[in-house]
């Protein structure tokens, strides 16, 4: 397996894929997953010429199950020991929920020419817990219920996840799709609970403000308008507020995992923004 040894020991699993020197295309997981969720990306991004990167989030996937370091700040100099080791130049960064708050808590910490552009997709941006300056953030009671469930079975948790709301097929005439369920709970079963747990509160109660108002980077922002997981008024609509250089495309009637479910539709919405 492809690693890199970060600075305090941890062992950070990668895949890299097509010529080297292509332009880069960086991809970031969402919580509790892997790498493996942007297969279909990766592929579609490889043949359209691309180096095309994804790595496992430390306590995640492959990567080691470190018991310290899942917050955001260590997320981000990971990802900036990943884009050195690999010597990346002007590339592309492609997060989704909380690798969508990864991408931005990077970019504003990183040197310059590292970066190009960015698309957050679903992302948890500006902050999900509802605070004084965000009232229309979540409650509290919704993320400690998450903990209490990955507590108390973590396995059924993460069966409940995917057959519910992350790709909507909850609603009433959903294709439900049991290879998506499946392989989102391979995922996140390969991951360390303690890193699961402790990542709630890195992307429920980390505020992005200022790395929003850092960036000056051209900005996508993706949303499905009925994500049950990251609300969009909450997330997408005031983010874009906050964002100098920046785009919002929404999808009506698509999910928190539209990238999975519509993957047509979001790869050739990714490729126009790339080249454009």
């Amino acid at each position: 397996m492809a690693t890199i040894k970060t600075q305090d020991g941890t062992s950070i699993f990668f895949k890299d894929w097509g010529p080297r020197d292509g332009r880069p295309v960086v991809f970031h997981h969402g919580w509790p997953l892997s790498a493996d969720d942007w297969d279909n990306q990766m592929l579609f991004f490889l043949g359209e010429g691309y180096r095309v990167v994804a790595h496992d989030r430390r306590g995640h996937g492959r990567s080691d199950q470190t018991d310290t370091g899942n917050d955001m700040d260590t997320y981000a100099a990971d990802v900036a020991e990943l884009v050195n080791a690999l010597d990346l130049k002007n590339a592309f960064h492609i997060g989704h929920s909380t690798g969508g708050g990864e991408v931005i808590h990077y970019l504003a910490r990183s040197e310059p020419g590292r970066a190009a552009k960015a698309v957050l997709i679903g992302a948890v941006t500006p902050t999900m817990l509802a605070t004084d300056r965000y009232p229309d953030g979540l409650s509290m009671t919704v993320f400690d219920g998450f903990r209490d469930a990955l507590r108390s079975n973590r396995a059924q948790f993460f069966l409940d996840i995917p057959t519910g709301p992350f790709y909507g097929f909850n609603r009433d005439g959903a294709d439900v799709n049991e290879g998506l369920i499946r392989n989102w709970w391979r995922q996140g079963m390969m991951g360390s609970a303690k890193a699961h747990y402790d990542c709630i509160a890195a992307f429920s109660e980390t505020d992005f403000t200022e790395d929003l108002q850092a960036v000056d980077l051209p900005i996508l922002l993706m949303h499905g308008e009925d994500d049950q997981v990251v609300p969009i008024e909450a997330s997408a609509h005031t983010a874009i507020g906050l964002l100098s250089n920046g785009a919002l495309k929404t999808y009506p009637g698509l999910s928190h995992g539209l990238f999975a479910t519509h993957p047509e539709l979001i790869n050739a919405d990714l490729l126009a923004f790339l080249r454009a």
